[in-house]
């Protein structure tokens, strides 16, 4: 009996000691996450939480927090009468319409093209990839002086083929936002190119020989091969370059500050003029909970049209 009890008190004990260790681990665990969580709540979750406070209020940053007022809904209703966010909504637009197709599609046929008949593939990855990790600075003057209107490569061009007035490009509103996209399809593809590459090796060989086999043509092996085997990246690539369209600033607070005219300003820019230039931090905030229902509702389209081509 006195057996039975010492050994169900060892038992008791080896567990409680077990239950109590474990119970440190997961403290320490939580100690090395702490730092993150912190950084998390700080830098993500509170300006999130409070740029949702802030769009329903009015509020000149100069102030300080005391002159924060309750407005409602006053700044989304708004955006819809305000000529200068509508501009940027459909400059954006057609950015992204422009941009990410057309640069998907040059950096599908370069990729397969230095996959299969290009000698030296290393080479040609580094040359596509370098202007995409190139400083923006740097990629700026470049283009600058290309696209200057009368000392510039390209208009020079242009007038040796006989065009007595070339367009202006970034002083032109006419074509400021189409020179901006051209930047944009140019400094990105290296990147989609990487990506395709990526792609591309993880296609067996075999499936080509035995399409050859077939005598498949090499339009046939491409579209019935490639292309539906490339399906997961190019999801991939459309998603994040989708995202990333609506998010561009860089380039035309660099090249043309959203000018002449508001002809090459988007949504993002404008959110900076409202919040940083004018000082109405609550307009700014209810445009860029605008840009975020607009970039989620875009994504979600995508990710069901995906399932829907997976599924059937």
């Amino acid at each position: 009996m006195e057996t039975n009890k010492l050994a169900n008190r060892t038992a008791g004990g080896a567990a409680k000691s077990k239950w109590n260790n474990s119970k440190k681990e997961a403290l320490v665990g939580w100690l090395f996450l702490a730092p993150e969580f912190v950084g998390i709540v700080l830098l993500y979750v509170f300006p999130v939480l409070f740029s949702l406070y802030l769009s329903f209020s009015e509020w000149n940053l100069v102030g300080g927090i005391s002159s924060i007022k309750f407005v409602g809904l006053e700044n989304f209703a708004k955006l819809f009468d305000d000529e200068k966010v509508l501009m940027a909504l459909k400059n954006n637009l057609i950015y992204t319409v422009l941009t990410v197709p057309v640069g998907m599609l040059l950096a599908l046929i370069l990729a397969v093209l230095i996959h299969s008949r290009v000698y030296g593939k290393s080479y040609f990855k580094v040359a596509f990839f370098i202007p995409y990790i190139s400083s923006l600075v740097a990629l700026g003057a470049v283009w600058s002086a290309l696209y200057h209107p009368s000392k510039g490569p390209i208009n020079q061009f242009l007038i040796s083929l006989g065009i007595t007035d070339p367009p202006k490009w970034l002083a032109d509103s006419n074509y400021s936002l189409l020179s901006i996209i051209i930047i944009a399809i140019w400094a990105g593809i290296g990147y989609q190119i990487v990506i395709y590459l990526a792609g591309l090796t993880n296609i067996p060989e075999e499936m080509y020989e035995a399409a050859s086999i077939d005598g498949a043509s090499p339009w046939h092996k491409f579209t019935k091969i490639t292309l539906p085997l490339l399906g997961p990246t190019t999801s991939f690539l459309f998603i994040t370059l989708l995202m990333s369209s609506f998010k561009v600033f860089d380039l035309v607070a660099f090249m043309t500050g959203g000018g002449p005219n508001d002809s090459s300003t988007v949504i993002v820019f404008r959110i900076y003029e409202e919040g940083f230039r004018n000082f109405k931090m609550g307009y700014a905030s209810a445009i860029s909970w605008l840009l975020f229902a607009i970039v989620g509702l875009a994504t979600l389209a995508t990710w069901q049209l995906q399932k829907r081509k997976v599924h059937y």
